[in-house]
Order: C-alpha cells, then sequence, then structure tokens
C-alpha cells in the first residue's frame, strides 16, 4: 500500500457537514476569511511526516529551503480549492472568474463526436470543469477515481450533488473498462488523474523535479486499451474564485507493442511527468501533494512488477 493510501481524513463527516452549512449560510467571502485560521489549524497540528513531505515537495518545486509561509501558502491554497468544490458541487458558480486555453482543440474532437481522455493531476481543481460546463452540458463527463481514501470528504460532495456518485467511474473494479469505454463510445469525457496510484498498481520510476519518483502506469495503459486521444487538462488556481482551465494535447493514441511495453510505458510517464514539473515550478502551491512521494522518508513505493488491475488484464497481448 503507498504512503498515500495509508493516510487518513482529518476531521469527521459530521464536522464537514456542520462546516458547510456555515458557509452557505454566511457566504462565500464569509467562508473564505475563515480560511486562514482553519489553515493555520491543519498546519500546525499536520503529522510530523505529512510535514516533512510538504517541505520537501517545495523545496524542489522552488529551488530553495521553504518556510513557515510557503507551507502555510500550500495549504491554504488547498483550503480555497476545497472551498470552492463545495460551492461548484452546490450549482453556485456565480462570481467565479475562468480564463479557459486550448479549448478549442477539446472542442473540435467532441463535435466531431470523438471521446476524449482527460489526464490531470492533483494540480489546482477538477471541480473548476463545471463552471465551463455548466448545468445544461450536452457532454458525458465521467470521472475514475480511487474512492477508498476520502469516503467523509465523498460522502459530502455526493450530499451536495447526487449526481456525482452514478457519475464517477471507481477504479479497480471489475466493470471499470467497460464503462470508461462505453463513456468514450458515447462521443464523452473520461477524466482521471496521473500522478497518485491505487494500491497494488505498476508503477514507474521517471524524473520529476530533480529525482526518479514512482508515477502509474495505469493511466497509459487504460489509454492505450480504449485507443481515444489523450489530452491533459488543468484547473489551476489563480486568486480568489479565479482559475486557469487548459487543455493540452498529449497523445492522439498511445500506442503500446507488446515486445517494448515496458520502455514504451515508461515514455509516457516521462512525458506526463515532464510537464506536470513544469507546472509545479511555474505555480509551485497548487500541486496537492501531502506524502512521501519520492520514497525518501518511508518504505519504498510498490515493485515496478506489480500488476495494473484493470487494464493490464484488459491489454492487447
Amino acid at each position: 500500500m503507498t504512503a498515500w493510501t495509508r493516510q487518513k481524513e482529518r476531521g469527521s463527516l459530521a464536522a464537514l457537514r456542520l462546516m458547510t452549512r456555515l458557509v452557505f449560510a454566511l457566504g462565500w467571502r464569509a467562508g473564505h476569511a475563515l480560511l486562514r485560521p482553519i489553515t493555520a489549524y491543519f498546519v500546525l497540528t499536520a503529522p510530523a511526516a505529512q510535514r516533512r513531505a510538504v517541505r520537501a515537495y517545495l523545496a524542489r518545486a522552488l529551488g530553495r529551503a521553504p518556510g513557515l509561509r510557503d507551507v502555510f501558502r500550500l495549504y491554504f491554497v488547498f483550503a480555497c480549492t476545497m472551498l470552492d468544490r463545495v460551492f461548484l458541487l452546490a450549482g453556485r458558480s456565480a462570481g467565479y472568474a475562468v480564463e479557459v486555453v486550448g479549448l478549442e482543440r477539446l472542442d473540435a474532437r467532441l463535435r466531431a463526436g470523438q471521446g476524449v481522455i482527460l489526464l490531470g493531476a492533483h494540480l489546482g481543481s477538477f471541480e473548476v470543469l463545471r463552471v465551463l460546463a455548466g448545468a445544461d452540458c450536452p457532454v458525458e463527463i465521467r470521472p475514475m477515481m480511487y474512492e477508498e481514501n476520502a469516503r467523509q470528504a465523498d460522502a459530502l460532495f455526493n450530499a451536495l450533488d447526487p449526481a456525482r456518485a452514478g457519475s464517477v467511474i471507481a477504479l479497480g473494479r471489475p466493470d471499470t473498462m467497460l464503462r470508461a469505454r462505453e463513456c468514450l463510445e458515447r462521443g464523452g469525457i473520461v477524466g482521471l488523474l496521473g500522478d497518485r496510484a491505487p494500491r497494488g498498481e505498476r508503477m514507474l520510476r521517471v524524473p520529476f523535479l530533480g529525482a526518479a519518483a514512482p508515477f502509474p502506469a495505469g493511466p497509459h495503459l487504460l489509454a492505450h486499451v480504449l485507443g481515444a486521444p489523450v489530452m491533459l487538462f488543468f484547473g489551476l488556481w489563480r486568486g480568489p474564485r479565479r482559475y486557469e482551465l487548459r487543455f493540452e494535447p498529449f497523445a492522439e493514441r498511445i500506442s503500446l507493442d507488446r515486445a517494448d511495453r515496458p520502455a514504451a510505458l515508461a515514455e509516457w510517464a516521462a512525458r506526463y511527468a515532464a510537464r506536470l514539473e513544469a507546472l509545479c515550478r511555474a505555480h509551485p502551491y497548487n500541486w496537492f501533494n501531502f506524502y512521501d512521494f519520492w520514497g525518501e522518508f518511508e518504505d519504498p513505493p510498490p515493485s515496478p512488477s506489480a500488476p495494473c488491475p484493470a487494464a493490464e488484464a484488459a491489454a492487447p497481448r
């Protein structure tokens, strides 16, 4: 099990619901004002291993030793995106400003009835896509998620938007690949994040922020099996209720020959990691990594020979 999946949620579901009711009653501005003391509490009470991991990441992204202000800022930006996520899931998108870059490439494919895989990261907020899509969006959007690590938060988010639970394709299930393929065949969007992996997934160590780091092979195997074009997607936080929504071409199709599949997978993972690295350097407080990503302080990540349950089984031989 990876360090990420070992981390427990902080706070109870009751507390999360209470905070949500409070910010809805007081409004976004009051909720945003509460974020600084809340962030200070979480920074001061964070486990030592988490603070160490955050500092290790920031040192790599910033190119210098991070101070307490840097650590606070990363936690604060994360808190801002969580507050925004609550409002966006509840359909309260008024007041949000979103700059969109590269939409024309995605739009052209969707207008042609072609399904697209959006590959993102824990960088900014995926939920900001809702501002662009709107309630009447004709395109089916199905996020693929690993559900076991944040059950309480997911319960809250599903209560805010009941349609969300039905739209999620859970990773690691027997029908994961089938549901993703059906969505793409209907000309929809399948979205997933490529910088973390569920338990037991095959990992690839590729260069990232100055050292080799483990990235999952699963997203690239999945894209190979599904045969759909892949675009990168990032919803960068740029300030209070301000986001930059980026769509970038990544691959017309990811094809993996059996003879050189390990090398090809590593190449695709390295390309993804290189783009993520560039964005982490440009927007260092947007990547929400709270565990030992490089394996510097804990046990090493799962063996590279461990299988990717769904995609590996479905990959052509």
